[in-house]
């Protein structure tokens, strides 16, 4: 079974926007991707990739719009593909990146961007262009090459729309060149949000995030400009057919000392028994550090072993509960909980709600007390 991680409902409710704005009933889009209709009323929730990406593609076909009614004006479908097609027979990144965002400037109401080069530091000049404007030094060597949003984003009340923008840059930029590419930082001019899907960003660009900036960015070392294209429209295809997963679910590289706990962490529950997750000392043996340093790489991550393994079995059990087969009593023993009680406090705990609720709302049930409450207000 899968254990990915899972994303908070902040997102869902957020990508519901467009359909309140363009009058459609989001339940029925809810029930097509599985989720629990009231679970957007608890800040806590959280659904699994796969109900994230369902929901996605319910609202694309509901609104007929890349932008999911979220954007100023609709992008008709087929748009984003052609992008793709234009920037495919590029030399390099720099090149494709260029070619994408004058492609997206000839539409009036379409994203704008813009893509700069900053020397390194103590380099004199700056090379930088407009509207995809790569700038004479683009393919350099050294400094940064930093994406910028454009937009007036003064209607996206959720800052979906600003984090999706970087993120399909970002994700773009490393399936054309076949390797990912780090980002160096993001920044965003809104302010840090107050709800707990504030971490939700990190996880989203394993890099630093910066709030309150004078513009929304992300920042990659200039050299990545240079990266030949070895995309082609066959391989475009498999990307347009796992799309929008391929490009908005968040993947685990092993670069954090997080991902890699995670990583020793996750197969321990993938067994048809009861789970043992390993220990700190164990893991830290498997890492090749020694506990203490485990710890202390940790919480300069701003997070601890418990938490990690606490949030390990909460997706693990929002997946299994999800997908409606597993009984409730075995799932609790396959997660290592002594009790059924346990487990049951442990849920409400991370989502709100109890495992049995979780499941029967999955089902379909309360669709009409969650319409009789408002919706997702």
């Amino acid at each position: 079974m899968p254990n990915r991680r899972t994303i908070t409902v902040h997102h869902a409710r957020a990508v519901l926007r467009g359909t309140r704005r363009a009058g459609i009933d989001a339940v029925p889009l809810l029930q097509q991707a599985g989720i629990p209709p009231l679970l957007l009323r608890d800040d806590r929730a959280r659904i699994t990739p796969e109900q994230f990406t369902g929901l996605i593609r319910a609202v694309y076909t509901a609104t007929g719009d890349e932008f999911l009614g979220l954007g100023a004006a609709p992008s008709r479908p087929g748009t984003f593909a052609m992008m793709c097609c234009a920037s495919l027979g590029c030399p390099d990144l720099g090149a494709a990146t260029e070619r994408a965002f004058r492609f997206y400037g000839l539409f009036p109401c379409g994203p704008r961007f813009s893509l700069e080069r900053h020397a390194p530091a103590g380099e004199a000049g700056t090379g930088r262009g407009e509207a995809g404007g790569v700038g004479g030094e683009a393919a350099g060597v050294g400094g940064e090459a930093v994406c910028v949003v454009r937009n007036d984003l003064s209607h996206d009340e959720d800052r979906f729309v600003a984090q999706c923008l970087l993120v399909v840059w970002h994700r773009l930029s490393s399936w054309l060149v076949g390797r990912r590419i780090p980002l160096l930082r993001a920044e965003f001019a809104h302010p840090a949000p107050a709800g707990p899907h504030r971490a939700e960003y990190d996880l989203l660009f394993g890099c630093p995030v910066r709030f309150r900036a004078e513009r929304t960015a992300a920042a990659v070392d200039a050299r990545w400009l240079a990266a030949p294209v070895v995309q082609d429209e066959s391989s475009l295809r498999e990307l347009l057919r796992r799309a929008p997963a391929a490009l908005l679910s968040r993947h685990d590289y092993g670069t954090t000392v997080t991902e890699q706990v995670r990583r020793v962490l996750v197969p321990a529950l993938r067994g048809g028994g009861p789970a043992r997750l390993p220990e700190a000392a164990e893991v830290a043996a498997r890492l090749a550090v020694s506990p203490s340093t485990l710890r202390r790489r940790l919480h300069q991550e701003a997070t601890s072993f418990q938490q990690l393994k606490d949030l390990v079995r909460r997706d693990a059990a929002i997946a299994a509960l999800a997908s409606g087969r597993e009984p409730i009593a075995e799932l609790a023993a396959r997660l290592g909980f002594s009790e059924d009680t346990a487990f049951h406090r442990a849920f409400r705990r991370w989502t709100g709600t109890t495992p049995g609720a979780y499941r029967t709302a999955a089902g379909g049930e309360g669709a009409e007390t969650y319409r009789a409450a408002g919706g997702a207000e």
